[in-house]
């Protein structure tokens, strides 16, 4: 290191006035291409030229301080772990969305898997009342007894699932769950199965844990339900994790109990193979299709991680409160790992979870009047998309997404735009050209699909599929269908 030279003194006083600047924001990324800053420092001022820099100060009454340095370069190099893990794709693409709406943009949103609906009044007033009553401490690390009790009671009575308080943890929403779920289970080189197309979350979970995600495809023709002949193909040595979503995110499909025990016969002969069973959309289900907890089938509470939450059927997004249920051994270390990330969740949220919990079977009136409002804009999203050419859909039975396949209009060539060759490409079309926001099908594993969330009014759905079949007249699909 240089030698450096120094004489000292106290500074009268200094004045610091900078100037932020941030510009760039463009539709393929959701951060700012250049940030600058400037400053104007009257009594303190840094020069820097090369590897050498002064640091020096003048002003009445003081001394100047000098120092010469050898410039070092910072190391910002990240971590494997974080370099194997792809970003969320419906993160970004609803936050590009929200930028162009804040820029004036008339975007029409359909790319997030938010409710559109108010937390139900009950539930908002619980957590007004936690405020106002002073429940505003930590709570124990795996969640408060009175909810923690709840949630057994509402599995006995909804899923047909025994379970004791100490086999609950409540976290800070289902992705937490799932995510310390993955890590407490999984070692490195381990393998988690998972049926495609799938959340964008789960294969880069399991990278995070330094395991191997292994994608088990399905098809539209099948509604995108899991071949069992297909997984039992698919199991090694190293098949540790299987993970079910019913209803399913992106697709909307509904296991059948029989499917589901025939999955489980081959889980069954399998000693190392878990099941997380992702049920969050459980309560937004369409008659007939019912819904069916992995753990309640023969032989699978053993080796069943059932993860639940507030978020979807109780309109609960930003009180952000999941759980998981399961054998003792397997949720003491979820919880262990949950007091080294956050700790408890949210006081304030878990008391008006009791009151979710409270408001009757599978959520009462409220949800009832959300899940008929679902089934609405459904059935005319359906009717509407059938009626375009070249469009191949599987009707959903549960959730709040249309999963369909616009793969005939991939080739074409667009003037002004380009070639549309992927779900990625014909998103941007319709965002360019139709101004709606949609999710590409390859960031859940299926490249001849795109997403659409139905979790708006019915009227913005009409205005979405208007301005959708507009983009869409002028194309030729190149493939018959």
């Amino acid at each position: 290191m240089a030698a450096a030279t120094t004489s000292s003194s106290l500074l009268g006083s200094s004045r610091i006035g900078s100037r932020f600047n941030m510009s760039g924001l463009h539709s393929d990324s959701l951060n700012p291409t250049s940030i600058s800053f400037s400053s104007n420092l009257s009594a303190l001022s840094l020069k820097s030229s090369g590897s050498k820099g002064q640091l020096y100060s003048r002003g009445k009454g003081s001394v100047v301080i000098t120092q010469s340095m050898d410039r070092v370069e910072v190391d910002i190099s990240l971590s494997p772990r974080v370099n194997s893990v792809k970003p969320s794709k419906t993160v970004a693409i609803t936050d590009q969305a929200t930028a162009l709406v804040q820029a004036g943009v008339p975007v029409i949103r359909l790319a997030a898997g938010e409710p559109d609906f108010d937390t139900p009044a009950p539930i908002a007033e619980a957590g007004k009342n936690a405020i106002r009553e002073g429940h505003t401490r930590y709570t124990p690390n795996a969640g408060t007894m009175e909810l923690r009790s709840a949630i057994c009671h509402k599995l006995k009575e909804e899923n047909g699932l025994l379970y004791t308080p100490d086999q609950i943890v409540v976290s800070n929403g289902a992705k937490q769950s799932i995510v310390q779920a993955v890590l407490a289970v999984c070692s490195p080189g381990d393998e988690v199965l998972i049926p495609a197309p799938y959340w964008v979350s789960y294969p880069e979970m399991a990278r995070m844990a330094d395991a191997t995600p292994v994608i088990l495809p399905t098809s539209i023709s099948e509604d995108f339900l899991l071949d069992p002949k297909l997984l039992e193909s698919k199991l090694s040595e190293k098949s540790r994790l299987l993970i079910l979503c019913s209803p399913s995110n992106p697709t909307g499909s509904v296991y059948p109990r029989k499917l589901l025990e025939e999955i489980a016969e081959i889980v069954a002969r399998q000693p190392r193979l878990l099941v997380i069973s992702d049920e969050i959309y459980e309560h937004i289900i369409y008659a007939p299709a019912t819904h069916t907890s992995f753990a309640s089938l023969p032989g699978m509470w053993d080796r069943t991680l059932t993860v639940n939450g507030f978020s979807k059927a109780f309109a609960m997004t930003g009180w952000r409160l999941g759980y998981i249920a399961g054998p003792k051994h397997f949720v003491s270390a979820c919880n262990k790992l949950q007091s080294q990330f956050t700790s408890g969740a949210s006081s304030i949220s878990q008391k008006a979870a009791v009151a979710a919990l409270g408001l009757g079977y599978a959520g009462g009136e409220a949800v009832a009047k959300m899940v008929k409002a679902f089934r609405e804009r459904r059935d005319f999203l359906v009717r509407s998309f059938g009626e375009i050419d070249g469009v191949k859909i599987s009707e959903p039975r549960g959730a709040f997404y249309l999963f369909i396949d616009l793969s005939s209009y991939y080739g074409v060539v667009v003037d002004g735009f380009g070639t549309i060759s992927n779900s990625e490409s014909l998103c941007r079309y319709l965002l360019d050209r139709a101004q709606v926001a949609l999710v590409p099908g390859d960031a859940f594993g299926d490249d001849t699909c795109i997403r659409i969330s139905y979790a708006a009014s019915l009227s913005t759905l009409q205005a979405a599929v208007e301005r959708i079949k507009k983009a869409l007249v002028s194309l030729r699909p190149p493939v018959s269908v």
